[in-house]
C-alpha cells in the first residue's frame, strides 16, 4: 500500500477516514482511546500544511436520516480539546467545505448519508471529489466495504494508508505471518458460533489455544465434564470435540461457580469434575489461572481477544486478572484487541504493558480469521 507518510501533503485537501465510534453517554464520550489513536496522524497531516477533513461514522442511524444522538459534534470538541487547536465541525459538507492550509474539519457522521453502507458508486464518487488525497486511518472499520471505506479510495485522485493503519496491519502480521514461538492464543466471549471461524484459524496456527468464558463451558460440556446451568451452546458439541482432537487446547482443571449470575452472588472455587448440576461457571480456578500464567510465560507471541470469565464481577474476575497480569510480565510481543478484551486491560491497569492494543473488533477478528479486508485490498490495488 501507499503510505500517508510517503505522499505530499502541504496545500492538498486530505479526506481522512477515521474510527471516532465513540462511546457516549448524554452526549458526553466516555471512553477517547479512539480519538486518542488518531491523533499522530491529524497532527502529522495539518503540520504538513493539508487542508484536512476528517470522516467517521457513529453508532447505528437510520441511514439517510439526521438523528442528534448520533451527532459527532461532541468528538470535534473532545479533538480540539486534545490536539489543543480549532477543529471545526461542518454539518453540511458533502458538497465542498472553504479551507485554508493546515485547517482542520470534522464532517458530520457519514451514515446520516444515503448510500453509505451499500457503497454506493455515486455516494463514493462524491466522497471521492472532495478529496486530493484520501487517507485511510480506520482500521476498525476495514472490515466493511463502505462509501466512506471503500468506495471513496476507488475513486480518489490519490489513496493511502494512514499510520494507525499500517500500525494496525504490521503488529498482526508480526503476530500471525511469521510468529516468534510459541505462539499463544486466547479466546473468549460467550459463543462458540460466533467464533468459530476464528478458533479454526487458530488451532491450525498457534502452539496453545486457551479458550475462556462460555466457550470453555461448551469444550468442558464437549470433554465429558458436567458444567450445571452455565452458559453452553450444545449444538456446538460436535465442532468443539473435533478441536480438542487437534490437541493444544488445555482444559481447567478448577472452576469458579455461583448460584445465579448476580454481582453480589458468593463466589465457590470447585474442581472441574465437581460442578453441580445447579451451578453457573463464571471464571476459571486459581490453579487453572496459575496454568495457563506458566503457558503465557514460555510463550514468545500471545494473541488476547476475550476474557476467561465474568471480570465485570469482581469475585469472578481473578482468572482475567491473572491473565492480564501474565501477559503484562511476559517477554512476548502481545497483541490484544476486542471491547471487553480492552476493558480489561484498563481495569486491570496493563495497558502501557501490552505490546499493541488493536482498536479493531469486527476488523481484528477478521484479520485474525484469515478474511480479506475489503477496505484493506483496494488501497493495495490502487498502489499497484
Amino acid at each position: 500500500m501507499r503510505k500517508m507518510h510517503d505522499v505530499a501533503l502541504g496545500g492538498k485537501r486530505v479526506v481522512i477516514r477515521e474510527d471516532f465510534n465513540v462511546p457516549m453517554r448524554g452526549g458526553v464520550i466516555t471512553d477517547d482511546t479512539r480519538l486518542r489513536a488518531a491523533l499522530p496522524t491529524i497532527e502529522a497531516a495539518a503540520s504538513a500544511g493539508a487542508r484536512v477533513m476528517l470522516l467517521s461514522h457513529l453508532g447505528r442511524p437510520t441511514e439517510g436520516e439526521f438523528d442528534p444522538r448520533y451527532s459527532l459534534e461532541p468528538v470535534a470538541h473532545a479533538l480540539a480539546r486534545l490536539l489543543g487547536r480549532n477543529v471545526l465541525f461542518v454539518a453540511d459538507w458533502l458538497d465542498g467545505i472553504d479551507m485554508a492550509d493546515g485547517d482542520i474539519v470534522l464532517c458530520e457522521n457519514v451514515r446520516f448519508l444515503e448510500g453509505e453502507k451499500a457503497d454506493e458508486e455515486n455516494l463514493a464518487r462524491r466522497l471521492a471529489a472532495l478529496a486530493e488525497v484520501f487517507v485511510n486511518d480506520a482500521f476498525a472499520t476495514a472490515h466493511r466495504a463502505q462509501a466512506s471505506t471503500h468506495g471513496i479510495a476507488q475513486f480518489a485522485p490519490v489513496a493511502c494508508a494512514g499510520p494507525l493503519l499500517v500500525a494496525e496491519l504490521d503488529a498482526l502480521t508480526t503476530a500471525l505471518s511469521d510468529p516468534a514461538r510459541p505462539l499463544v492464543a486466547i479466546v473468549g466471549g460467550a459463543k462458540v458460533s460466533t467464533k468459530l471461524a476464528l478458533l479454526e484459524s487458530l488451532s491450525a496456527k498457534v502452539d496453545q489455544l486457551i479458550v475462556g468464558g462460555g466457550i470453555a463451558n461448551t469444550f468442558l460440556q464437549a470433554a465429558g465434564f458436567e458444567i450445571g446451568r452455565s452458559l453452553c451452546e450444545n449444538d456446538m458439541i460436535e465442532t468443539a470435540v473435533r478441536l480438542l482432537e487437534r490437541g493444544g487446547i488445555p482444559m481447567p482443571t478448577d472452576v469458579i461457580c455461583a448460584k445465579a449470575f448476580d454481582a453480589k452472588a458468593p463466589a465457590r472455587t470447585v474442581a472441574a469434575d465437581a460442578v453441580a448440576p445447579d451451578d453457573m461457571i463464571m471464571d476459571v480456578g486459581p490453579e487453572t489461572a496459575a496454568a495457563f500464567a506458566e503457558i503465557l510465560k514460555r510463550a514468545q507471541t500471545i494473541v488476547w481477544n476475550g476474557p476467561l470469565g465474568v471480570f465485570e464481577f469482581d469475585q469472578f474476575a481473578r482468572g482475567t486478572r491473572v491473565l492480564a497480569t501474565a501477559i503484562a510480565h511476559s517477554s512476548a510481543f502481545s497483541i490484544a484487541g476486542g471491547g471487553d478484551t480492552i476493558a480489561a486491560i484498563a481495569k486491570f491497569d496493563v495497558t502501557d504493558r501490552i505490546s499493541y492494543i488493536s482498536t479493531g473488533g469486527g476488523a481484528f477478528l477478521e484479520f485474525l480469521e484469515g478474511k480479506t479486508l475489503p477496505a484493506v485490498a483496494i488501497l493495495e490495488q490502487r498502489a499497484v
